[in-house]
């Protein structure tokens, strides 16, 4: 049997904010994604191998689209407006080329610069499915990309509207996705191919 170490406030010593929380968790935590939303911590636990090379077919895939007047990064940030300690770390994002002069704190960075974010599915697909929906579109970023890997398929939602996308197109393998110019350049995704890296 084992036992875990307790550790309780001590008497005056000064509540920790939300957003000190998730920093002192994601020391605890290395490889873990710590994020905000909607109030909550989320702890998401390193990506598997196919999370991986799904990740990586992805990243070639966006090529066309890094460069000029946009970037593809793997884990930036975002500053999410509905919350005062809310982001999130999408696994991959097209953003504007400037995105350095719009950073705000906790290697965050302005929901404006961001064209598009795309999560990879893991254990904790729900957030990825409901919670991420929710606080992007919040956000307004434009496009926001899902590989379901629970379901074998490629959502793409666009236009933001609320806390919700007005348009959601659900993509099955053998189907190819056209995502829209407004990311800097055309990018077309193989669904079967992404899907299949993705596999365990």
């Amino acid at each position: 049997m084992s036992a875990a170490a307790v550790e309780y406030p001590c008497e005056g010593e000064p509540e920790l904010t939300l957003l000190e929380e998730a920093e002192k968790l994601a020391d605890k935590l290395p490889g873990y994604r710590v994020e905000i939303l909607g109030g909550s911590i989320i702890v998401t636990p390193s990506a598997d191998g196919p999370h991986s090379m799904s990740l990586t077919d992805l990243t070639f895939a966006f090529a066309p689209v890094h460069g000029g007047e946009t970037r593809v990064g793997q884990a930036l940030g975002v500053w999410l407006p509905d919350g005062p300690s809310d982001y999130a770390v999408p696994d991959l994002a097209v953003v504007d080329a400037d995105f350095r002069d719009h950073h705000i704190e906790f290697n965050c960075y302005d929901p404006a610069i961001f064209r598009l974010v795309l999560e990879v599915t893991s254990t904790n697909y729900n957030a990825d499915l409901k919670l991420k929906v929710a606080a992007y579109a919040i956000a307004k970023i434009p496009v926001y990309v899902i590989v379901d890997r629970k379901n074998d398929r490629i959502h793409v939602l666009t236009d933001p509207s609320a806390n919700e996308y007005d348009t959601h197109h659900v993509y099955a393998p053998g189907q190819e996705v056209t995502l829209p110019d407004s990311i800097g350049a055309e990018v077309v995704l193989d669904v079967e191919a992404i899907l299949a890296a993705g596999r365990l």
